[in-house]
């Protein structure tokens, strides 16, 4: 085995939490891909998470749990919960960065679970939103549960974290794959619009590349085994870079 990531320090923290305390109940969210056609093409806004709280230290899109308020019934009164994430990821972009997206607008494209040995598990409906003209200008961060912004290129974000300079999620960092391809906003929602929306339920195994995050079609996937031969639907993450792998599936 390689050298210990953080990414393996932190599967193993999680193994040994799990052994305790048994998986946890699935919490509602939503977030949402705020973006803008920057000098150097599509952009995306990112906040990074203070360290003392969920997710800490890590570059994240805005977004955050369902509060009941956020609820939106249905011609029948029942709820809705597809629009319900979208209304929570609207309120989360505002209450976090204070930009304002309209809810009825946002492109729905994944929805991501995450291993049941994490010790918080939120259930997240992934949504993508332009920036309002002159957003620039009124991006506002609270100093305590968000305590940085950036706009960034996908591609960019990618590579500094690769060099070691920020630190992504799977689910932030396989959205930002998705969009890297795109050159500006209008392609960007245009291609995710038409997309199936993906349903990502994570399982986590170690092999001697490092911690690896698969899903359902991965060979390993059901036992948690990456080191089992066959088709590949698999993020292996790597302190030196992470590697996305879609094969035979």
């Amino acid at each position: 085995m390689t050298g210990e990531t953080r990414e393996q320090r932190r599967y193993d923290a999680w193994v040994r939490l799990h052994a305790e305390a048994g998986t946890t109940e699935l919490i509602p969210a939503a977030t949402v891909l705020v973006l803008r056609d920057g000098a150097d093409g599509l952009e995306v806004l990112m906040l990074r998470k203070n360290s003392k709280i969920v997710f800490g230290g890590m570059w994240v899109f805005p977004g955050g749990r369902v509060d009941d308020d956020d609820t939106v019934r249905d011609g029948n009164g029942e709820p809705d919960e597809l629009a319900t994430a979208a209304r929570a990821a609207a309120r989360e972009a505002a209450e976090e960065a204070c930009i304002a997206v309209d809810p009825e607008a946002l492109v729905w494209f994944a929805h991501w679970v995450p291993p049941p040995i994490t010790p918080k598990r939120f259930s997240t409906f992934f949504f993508a939103a332009r920036a309002a003209p002159g957003v620039d200008g009124i991006v506002e961060i609270d100093e305590g549960e968000i305590v940085d912004h950036a706009w960034m290129t996908p591609a960019g974000a990618m590579a500094r974290r690769d060099a070691g300079e920020i630190e992504l999620a799977p689910p932030t960092w396989m959205s930002l794959n998705l969009l890297a391809a795109r050159s500006t906003v209008d392609e960007a929602l245009d291609a995710l619009a038409e997309i199936e929306p993906g349903f990502y339920e994570t399982h986590i195994g170690r092999s001697d590349d490092g911690t690896v995050a698969m899903w359902e079609g991965d060979a390993g996937y059901e036992a948690g085994d990456p080191c089992l031969e066959g088709p590949r639907h698999r993020l292996t993450m790597r302190d030196g870079g992470y590697i996305y792998e879609r094969t035979g599936c």
